[in-house]
């Protein structure tokens, strides 16, 4: 490993194992049921490492002013994304966050996330399009749940993510990409950077999928070895040794 400009350690994508869609459900799985890591644990590690991808990366780790447009589904991705929105807040920025449902139509955990976030007095748009200056977009809109185009309040938020000059983080994948087949749908998040968790998934290496996901990184769920060795992984204890993110190369 080597570190890059921006101060995380280096890997080769190809090193890795790429996950299947049905391998990143069954890592879900076994973590809740076999190993007792709860889904509130993930999609804090996964939005903590987000937002410090997103200041360092992007915001230059100054945060005061900076003005940050957080994009949430009412899934998992959503959840992590509030996570991260909840960090940027308490760390100086000025954050906004777009979610694509009613409150009252989140449920679990990312419902637990969102009453968080509006707690703290972070302001929740369930309506309108985001609009004035923006330094950095995060896209959480849609994971591996996707099932054809993006619609209705989704496909809006992606079309007007894609018409803005600011970087766009990509939370796992970038909303509208299929993260098993690789399929590009209508509209996809053109993403200036992509932070995907625990491992890669086949689809962002598809010849469609890589010319939307930017910067690859990858973050530390905290997935334990002994899982990925009992799906016939293998993967390098040391991979997060040095940073619980590392660029993808």
């Amino acid at each position: 490993m080597s570190n890059t400009s921006d101060r995380f350690p280096q890997v080769a994508a190809s090193s890795l194992p790429h996950l299947t869609t049905d391998q990143m459900i069954e890592v879900d799985r076994a973590m809740i049921e076999d190993y007792g890591i709860e889904l509130l644990q993930m999609m804090e590690n996964a939005g903590r490492g987000l937002a410090r991808l997103a200041a360092t990366r992007f915001l230059g780790n100054s945060l005061d002013g900076k003005n940050v447009i957080v994009l949430a589904g009412r899934g998992g991705n959503g959840g992590g994304a509030l996570v991260a929105a909840r960090r940027l807040h308490c760390w100086g920025a000025n954050v906004k966050v777009f979610v694509t449902k009613p409150r009252d139509a989140f449920g679990g955990v990312p419902a637990h996330q969102l009453t968080i976030v509006k707690e703290l007095g972070i302001p929740v748009d369930e309506d309108s399009i985001p609009d004035g200056e923006v330094d950095v977009i995060l896209d959480g809109l849609i994971g591996y749940s996707l099932r054809g185009n993006p619609r209705g309040r989704a496909s809006d938020l992606i079309r007007w993510a894609n018409q803005q000059s600011a970087a766009t983080l990509a939370l796992d994948t970038p909303s509208g990409l299929d993260t098993a087949s690789g399929q590009v749908f209508e509209p996809s998040i053109s993403a200036s950077a992509t932070f995907t968790l625990a491992l890669p998934k086949s689809g962002l290496f598809s010849s469609a999928g890589s010319r939307h996901i930017g910067e690859l990184y990858l973050g530390d769920i905290s997935v334990p070895p002994s899982l990925y060795a009992a799906m016939g992984l293998a993967i390098p204890t040391s991979l997060f040794a040095e940073s619980d993110i590392v660029r993808l190369i």
